[in-house]
This record gives C-alpha cells, structure tokens and sequence, in this order.
C-alpha cells in the first residue's frame, strides 16, 4: 500500500460564532485606531528631547570618560535598543491593522501592540517629570497599554472572556491602574502582590482554555504567543544572571546596567509583537512544534552543559584549593565531549515523546498495545482499546476504526474529536481481504502526518486488521451462540407446547368419547336380550362415537406427521397435494416438477419441505389470484424448493404474515435459508434450500 491509495475524507466542520467588525463599528473602529496610532506618534516625538536628557545625567557622563567609552555609540546603543523596539512595536501593530482589521482579536491586539509599546519600550516612560498637562495627555495611552496587556490573556485567541470570570479581573486591573495615577501615594507601595495575582489568573485562563474549549487552530495560536512570552521571559532572566555574573566593578557601573541591563530588556520585550504577528497572521508559515521540540533540546543541552562545566570546574578547583587550572578545565571539557552525545540523544527522545508521541519508537508502542489488549476482556473493548491506544502514543487529535459491513462502513470505535480537516484513511486487510478501514487526523489543525508517522501507522495496520478480522470472528460467534441458545428454547418450548395439545387432545377428546363407548357398552350387554331395537340403537350410537375417536386419533397422527409422505413419499406427496388443489382450484393451473427419484431424505426435511410446499401453495391460492404456479424440487447438496407464480406479487413496505413466519421458521430451524422476492416480469417467487444429512448428502453426490 502506498500513499496514493489512500483516501482522505472531512469529517464535521468546527464553526465558531463571527468575531468579524461589521458596517458602521467598523469604521468607527478605524477612525479611534487612526486617531490613537497619531497620538502616540506625536506624544513619542515631543517626549524625545526628554528621553535623550534621561539616558545622559552627569554621572552618566563622567562615568563614560573615566571609561573612555564613546558617547555616540553610548546614545547609538542605548537610545537605538528603545527606538528599535518602539518601531518594533509600531510596525507589528500597523501590520495587523492593515490585514485585519475587520477581525475583532487582531484589531484588540493592534491595539494593545501600538499602547503597550509605547507604555513599556518607547520614550514616553523616559519622561520622569513632567507637567500635569503633559501627564493628562500620557496617562490614556498609559492605562489602555497596561491594562489592554492583561486583558490580551483573557482574550486571546478567540477574543471571548474564557472563563467567564476573568472579565471581573480585566476590570479590576482596569481599576488599579487608574487608581495608580489619581492616587499615587497610596499605590506607591510593590505591586507584586496583586500582579502575581493577575498573572496566575492570566496563566490559569490560557490553560482552561486551550485544554477545554480551542480547537486545533486557536491552540497552535496559543502555542506561538506562550513560547514567544516563555522566550522573553528567559532571555531575561539569563540577562540577569549574566550580569551577576560579571566582576563586581562592571555590576556596579550604571553604564553596563543601562546597556546590558537595559538592552535585555527591550530585546525580550521585541519578541512579544513577532509572536503575536505570527499567530495572527501565519497561515502554514511555520511549523511551531519542530521549533519548540528544537528550542527544548538545545537549550536544555546547552544549560546542562554550562552547568555541568561550572560545576566541575568550581566543585575540583575548590576541592585542589586552585582557579584557573588548566589540566581540571580541560577534564571538565573531556567529559562534555563524551557526555554530550548520549545527552543530545536522550533529550531528544523526550522531546520527541512530548511533542510527537512514540512515533520513533515503534517496538514500544506495539508493545504497549499488546499489553494493554492483553488486559481486555470484552471482545467489545478491544477496538476502543485500539484507538485510544495509538491516539495517546502518537499525540493524535483523533483515531477511528471504520468496519465494513457489505458495501457499507459502519464506525466502531472513536477516541478525539472529529477534526475539521482532512483525514488519513488506512485500509485494514486480513489475507488481503478488505476487513475495514483506520482514520488518523493530525496532531493539530495545520499539522502533516511525517513519514515515519505513516511508517509507523502502516505496520500498525496490518496488526488491526488482524483484530478486526477477530473481533469479527467474536461477534459472529456470539451471534451463532445467542441463536442456538434461542434455537434451543425454542425447540424446548415447541416440544411442551406439543405435548400440552396432545394432552389436552387426548384428555378432552378421546378421553370421553372412549368413556361414553365404554359406558354404552354397558348398556348394550344389559338391554341386548330384553330389548333389542333400544340395542340397535345405543349400537349405532357406539358405531358413530368410534367414528369419531378414530377420526381424532388420525388427526393427531397427521398432526406428528402428514401420511402421505409415509404412504407415497415426499415427491409423491407434493404431486398428489397439487392434483387435490388443482382439482379444486379450478382458475389456478399447478406445475409440479420433481425429479422421478429423490434420494433418502431424513425425516425432517421431508416434513419440513411438504409444510412450505402447503404453505407456499395456499397462499398462492389465497393472496395472488394467479393463473400458473410452478412447484420445482431439486437435490444437490441441499434440497432446494422453489415455488413461483405470475400473480399479483407484493409490496416492499407491506407486513410479512404468519404463513411467510412459518415457512422461515421451518427453514431456519434446520439450518438452512429462506427467500422471498419478486418474479419477473409479475408474480412472486419463494425459494428455499434445506440441507441434507451426511448419508443424504453421499447419496445425492453419488447420484
């Protein structure tokens, strides 16, 4: 099997409600974004003479020429990392407002983009006094970057509150910070508190929300703003380590704080906006797990690395009271050199497994699909089992097993959501016969299966198709099991009921009559000598009561079993049967072909055949005023009974009667099969095929 037999199909569209401006909003929308994008252009522009007196106060300056450190490249770096990431900041929010400004999320993110940027990383906040005018005139751009910035947690991807109750915590930002400007002595004090706050609800949020209620989309958005969030926040902290672990003399100098301090800073606050952008406006630009599964390893790898280093250079140099030894950096590089591969290696494979499952490990989940089949008990659980399985193993978004049955597919077993995208369609075979087929959906809305996922999902094919074939098998059983049991009290009740009639035939019947005889007889041996015309009498009476007993005793004779199968056989029985309705059915003609010698046929299929034969007949005669009908028999390896006519034929949707019932019953109970269907061009046709015993069978086949 290749990939070009296989099939894709969509399976459910995941439609969210529209998050789109319209009409009026719209533009009203665009005029306040215009209006607000020139004011903090302006507002950065007048701010810039005050920032550029910030970043040089006379201890900057002297510092600079004890340090002989150039003061346009001091500006150039220091005021250039501000700028860079105010534009920054600027372009990402121009870009999505000139692409989306009609979508609700990607207008609210322009938004937040264009004041937060100018509230964290532009000039503005390096104007530390300024006139109460001037303030008034920040403070919105202020408020609406701050408070715009937590709320994006809220929102994002969607642009709903999810969980509802994070609008509350939106307001209550919304209210600190309006509180910090009109009331500044009394918020003066650390905020951490009520921010640490703010940042678990924000944290707790993106998580309910990816976990519980975004599609595959909304959740590799997620992804993109999460690692770009995680990627500031440890660049920064290795900024900060990095500057502690620089001489004292350097940490002390407000030169290197404002330019590696500083610079850090305003390059983990740039990764913001370009995640931002690429969640929004990426369309299978990127593949954001291979990233991620990158960026996990060797960066987890090059931690461990410096780590180990420093260790076991600081661990001997402290342990031989030396620093700066050569022959102990040249051990701790030796070691690196031999550990790093096997780390590289191991890492990895946990990557791999975070992100993508056991898709490199084949054995393992072949493995633990045995183990965990092994554990299932019910035939009915080993499919689930089967795609829950290979769902967990390989970080799917949905696995099913489709079972065919006749030309059409029924869906067994599910685990996941119905993807609104394509599926992957494997065709499951057992000794090349079609048994069923597995569906796959990727791991997200813009993700591929990669080859060695198709790899893998090939060999775990062929081992499904083997258990679908089984639980087939199982179920087939189990049906073929519930029948006979069925069967069986069946026959238990037929045998009761029979027994039942004839008692009460035998009790009610007979069984007085032969008392009244008896009686009679009586009579007839006390009156035949005094007086003999009463004796002719109560003689008749007798004569017409034994009539009758042997009467009822034939009935219940013929009831076992019809007499003329004893008398002529089944051919002849069917023959003479036809001539009796012909005879009386003078309108209908009956066609009776038998071959002239049936094998020796067990007792009850001859019964059984004779019973459909009447049966067959009589409802012709009853139902299908019918000019011809055609009796055939035929012995094979099955006694096959066939009886056609040119009447009025049926109607699909009408109900099967009771003579119909009789008929399947009488073939099914011997294990053979029963058809109804409609003769061509008009008419009717029954056919049924009874099968023989062994010797019966021999028989046929010799003849």
């Amino acid at each position: 099997m290749n990939l070009a037999e296989r099939e894709t199909t969509t399976i459910g569209a995941h439609r969210h409600p529209d998050t789109h401006l319209q009409g009026h909003q719209l533009l009203i929308a665009r005029f306040c974004w215009l209006v607000l994008a020139l004011a903090v252009v302006v507002l950065n522009i007048l701010s810039f003479p005050a920032a550029m007196a910030s970043f040089l106060p006379p201890e900057i300056i002297r510092e600079l020429h004890e340090l002989h450190f150039s003061l346009p490249l001091y500006l150039i770096l220091g005021v250039g990392m501000n700028g860079l990431c105010l534009l920054l900041y600027l372009a990402m929010a121009v870009l999505l407002f000139w692409q989306r400004s009609d979508d609700r999320m990607a207008f609210f993110c322009s938004l937040m983009l264009l004041t937060f940027g100018s509230a964290a990383s532009g000039f503005l906040p390096q104007v530390s006094s300024a006139p109460l005018a001037w303030n008034l005139a920040v403070f919105p751009l202020f408020l609406l970057g701050q408070s715009t910035f937590l709320t994006f947690f809220y929102l994002f991807p969607s642009g709903r509150f999810v969980p509802r109750w994070t609008r509350w915590f939106a307001l209550l930002n919304l209210l600190y910070w309006t509180a910090s400007f009109f009331l500044p002595e009394v918020m003066s004090g650390p905020p951490s508190a009520l921010m640490f706050v703010f940042g678990i609800t924000a944290v707790i949020a993106q998580v309910y929300r990816y976990r519980s209620v975004s599609p595959s989309k909304e959740r590799q958005q997620t992804k993109w703003v999460v690692f770009g969030f995680v990627a500031a926040i440890l660049l920064f902290i290795l900024s900060r380590f990095l500057f502690f672990v620089l001489p004292p003399a350097l940490q002390r100098s407000q030169v290197a704080a404002t330019l590696l301090g500083g610079g850090s800073v305003y390059l983990a606050l740039m990764l913001i906006p370009i995640f931002i952008g690429i969640a929004i406006l990426r369309d299978q630009l990127f593949d954001i797990d291979l990233i991620i599964n990158r960026t996990l390893v060797y960066g987890t790898l090059t931690a461990c690395v410096v780590g180990f280093y420093v260790l076991v250079v600081g661990y001997l140099g402290a342990l031989f009271r030396t620093s700066g030894n050569l022959l102990i950096e040249l051990l701790a590089t030796g070691l690196i050199a031999v550990l790093f591969q096997p780390l590289r290696n191991w890492l990895q494979r946990s990557a791999n497994r975070l992100l993508y499952g056991l898709r490199d490990e084949p054995y393992v989940v072949l493995a633990g699909l045995g183990q965990r089949l092994e554990t299932t008990l019910d035939s009915d659980a080993v499919l689930p089992t089967i795609v829950t399985t290979i769902k967990e193993a390989l970080k799917l978004s949905y696995a099913a097993i489709e079972v065919k049955e006749g030309a059409a597919a029924m869906l067994v077993a599910s685990s996941g959501s119905p993807p609104a995208r394509e599926t992957l369609r494997l065709p499951l075979a057992y000794q090349r016969e079609p048994v069923g087929t597995l569906l796959i959906a990727p791991r997200g809305y813009d993700d591929n299966l990669t080859p060695a996922d198709v790899r893998l999902l090939d060999d775990l094919a062929h081992q499904i198709g083997i258990a679908v074939h089984t639980v087939r098998l199982t179920s087939d059983l189990q049906t073929l099991t519930k029948a006979l049991q069925r069967s069986r009290e069946h026959l238990v009740t037929a045998r009761e009921e029979e027994r039942r009639r004839l008692r009460r035939d035998l009790h009610d019947g007979l069984g007085p009559l032969l008392s009244a005889v008896m009686l009679k007889v009586g009579l007839v041996r006390t009156l035949y000598q005094r007086d003999p015309a009463a004796t002719d009498a109560l003689l008749n009476q007798l004569e017409s009561e034994i009539e009758l007993v042997i009467a009822d005793i034939r009935r219940l004779v013929y009831n076992l079993r019809p007499p003329a199968l004893d008398e002529f056989g089944l051919s002849g029985a069917v023959r003479e049967y036809a001539a009796r309705l012909g005879g009386e059915a003078q309108a209908l003609k009956i066609m009776v072909k038998i071959p002239s010698s049936l094998p020796l046929l067990p007792a009850a299929v001859e019964v059984a055949a004779y019973r459909i034969v009447q049966e067959a007949v009589t409802n012709v005669i009853r139902h299908a005023h019918a000019h011809t009908c055609q009796v055939r028999l035929l012995v094979d390896t099955t006694l096959q009974i066939e009886v056609q006519d040119d009447g009025a034929g049926f109607e699909e949707t009408q109900s099967t009667g009771v003579g119909l019932i009789s008929m399947r019953e009488r073939a099914e109970e011997l294990g053979g099969s029963f058809t109804l269907k409609k003769n061509q061009p008009c008419g009717t046709a029954i056919l049924a095929h009874l099968p023989l015993g062994e010797s019966s069978a021999e028989t046929s086949a010799r003849g």
